[in-house]
């Protein structure tokens, strides 16, 4: 409660600036009920879009959408979990945003183990974003996570490396064919 009247104050909710503008679309639910309204339509008329599962018939997409979103808005979690993750995800993405900057200025960016790496802090972040959105909203990794994350980070390590050292090596015409090829066996057998 303090730190919404401490950041209201600073944005000038007082002084009728941009604070009171955004207190007044808190108080008439443009954050718990119309923004992710909209996000969750247009998220499903996308997908709907984009398979064209019911060909060209955008009626049908934009009903199966609407119902979506105003059946995922019935009760009050959405709202509460997008309160929670948004925030978190903005901070990854400013972390994201520094670290690209800074591998772009020191870092030659055409370096394939480089986008590997960036993409592993990306999916790092990711994970730890939903993680402690969940954790937020009473989910709990429980037991697994609190006592076992050295087993769960070194069974991550060991997969990376094996899907390393899989992908690496060998020119292209090297490699075999298909899957029976692989395990050598010859297209005829």
């Amino acid at each position: 409660m303090i730190e919404s009247i401490i950041f209201m104050d600073l944005l000038g909710a007082r002084s009728g600036g941009i604070g009171s503008v955004l207190a007044t679309w808190e108080q008439s639910g443009v954050f718990d009920y119309l923004l992710p309204f909209l996000l969750i339509f247009a998220l499903i008329f996308g997908i709907l879009s984009r398979i064209q599962l019911f060909k060209d018939n955008r009626a049908i997409t934009s009903i199966i959408s609407l119902v979506v979103g105003l059946m995922a808005l019935q009760f009050e979690f959405v709202s509460v979990f997008f309160a929670e993750v948004f925030p978190r995800l903005g901070v990854a993405l400013s972390i994201i945003l520094v670290l690209l900057i800074m591998t772009g200025i020191f870092i030659d960016k055409k370096s394939k183990g480089l986008m590997w790496g960036l993409f592993a802090v990306g999916v790092i972040i990711a994970a730890v974003v939903l993680i402690n959105s969940g954790e937020a909203l009473g989910w709990s990794t429980g037991k697994l996570w609190a006592e076992d994350w050295h087993n769960i980070v070194l069974g991550i390590i060991v997969v990376a490396f094996v899907v390393a050292i899989v992908f690496s090596g060998g020119k292209k015409s090297d490699k075999p064919g298909s899957i029976y090829e692989a395990l050598g066996f010859s297209k005829d057998d």
